[in-house]
């Protein structure tokens, strides 16, 4: 996953899985010239949306094992990724790693929507758990706009 890996290559280049926010901007735009420093900021964000940060005080930590980040040879990461997903986006996301197919989860998500009369992101939980993935980091959040 791209965004993993632009977040985890500040803290794999430091050898640590903890970085003041300053070093990790400097690290994305200066040293790797991968993002301005805004864009860098909203890395951040998005990270910290999806999980994979956690802000300390002045410091970011990782919440993830950075040691298994690979950084392949040439690798940039796209503009896209400084976009929040929506929960439906992360649910079907999951879904599609645990190898299903797009098209097929999506007409079964939609179909127990209609069927099940509730929002998206519901139906999406209910399909993941009949594939049975765990989702249950996404289930407070859909609870939450029920």
């Amino acid at each position: 996953m791209s965004l993993r890996t632009a977040v985890g290559a500040p803290f794999v280049q430091a050898g640590t899985d903890r970085l003041g926010r300053s070093d990790f901007v400097v690290a994305l735009s200066l040293d790797r010239d991968w993002f301005s420093p805004d864009q860098a900021k909203r890395l951040i964000d998005v990270a910290a949306s999806e999980g994979l940060l956690e802000p300390d005080d002045d410091e970011l930590v990782a919440t993830f094992d950075v040691g298994t980040v690979t950084i392949p040879e040439g690798f940039t990461p796209e503009e896209s990724i400084l976009q929040q997903r929506t929960t439906f986006e992360r649910i079907l996301d999951a879904v599609v790693e645990a190898g299903a197919d797009k098209r097929e989860a999506v007409a079964a998500i939609n179909g127990l929507q209609s069927d099940l009369g509730v929002t998206l992101e519901t139906a999406a939980v209910v399909y993941a758990r009949r594939q049975g993935l765990s989702v249950d980091d996404h289930v407070e959040r859909v609870r939450g706009d029920l």
